[in-house]
C-alpha cells in the first residue's frame, strides 16, 4: 500500500463498494449521546452490530455441533442490547455489507472499549472476493451478563493489499458463506 490506509480504504469503499453504508469519519456521538465508535479509522474500519442477535441457551439441552448444528440451541432477538448470559456466547450481523476485492484480505479484531469488560469479538478473515455482511461471534468470558449496543461499535477491520490479485478467491470457490445478508449457521 503506498498511500495513506485512511485514503486507499476511502478510495475502495467509495469507488468500488468495498464497505456499504461507508461511513466517512469516526462517529462517537449520536443524537447528542456517546456511543461506541464507528467507521474509518487510521489503519481500518470500526463495523457496528445490527440490532440482530442469536444467543446460545441450554433450555433444549442441544449440543453444539459444526457438522450437524442444531438451530434450537439458539434463541433469536431483535433488539437495540443485547444481553448476553455470564459465560455464554452471540452471533450478530454486521450493519455493513463488504465486498473484498481479489488482492485484499482483512482481519477483524474486537474493539478495546468491549475487551476491557470482558467481551471478545471473533470474526474470520474477509477473504479476497467474499461479499456480504459479516457474521460477528462475541464471547462473554465475565461471570455477569453483558450488554452489547446495537448500531454502534463492534469490531475494528483491518485490511491487507497485494500486489497482485489472488488465483482462486471466495467467490471462485463457490464459499458456503458467500452473500449472506442474515445470521448464516455453521455449515459444512
Amino acid at each position: 500500500m503506498s498511500i495513506r490506509p485512511d485514503v486507499w480504504i476511502r478510495e475502495k469503499a467509495l469507488k468500488e463498494g468495498m464497505i456499504e453504508p461507508f461511513v466517512e469519519q469516526q462517529m462517537r456521538e449520536a443524537d447528542n449521546r456517546a456511543i461506541i465508535s464507528y467507521g474509518l479509522s487510521s489503519f481500518g474500519y470500526d463495523i457496528r452490530v445490527s440490532n440482530h442477535f442469536r444467543i446460545f441457551t441450554n433450555v433444549y439441552g442441544t449440543i453444539v455441533d459444526p457438522k450437524a448444528f442444531d438451530p434450537k440451541g439458539l434463541i433469536e432477538i431483535e433488539s437495540d442490547v443485547c444481553i448476553i448470559p455470564p459465560n455464554s456466547f452471540a452471533l450478530a450481523l454486521s450493519v455493513e455489507t463488504f465486498k473484498i476485492p481479489r488482492n485484499v484480505l482483512t482481519i477483524c479484531v474486537g474493539k478495546s472499549t468491549y475487551a476491557r469488560c470482558g467481551i471478545i469479538v471473533n470474526v474470520t478473515p474477509f477473504e479476497p472476493g467474499w461479499q456480504g455482511r459479516a457474521v460477528l461471534e462475541i464471547s462473554n468470558t465475565t461471570n455477569l451478563p453483558a450488554k452489547v449496543y446495537a448500531n454502534e461499535g463492534l469490531a475494528q477491520v483491518l485490511f491487507f493489499e497485494s500486489d497482485i490479485p489472488c488465483e482462486t478467491s471466495y467467490a471462485d470457490r463457490k464459499g458456503k458463506y458467500q452473500n449472506q445478508k442474515g445470521i448464516t449457521l455453521p455449515q459444512v
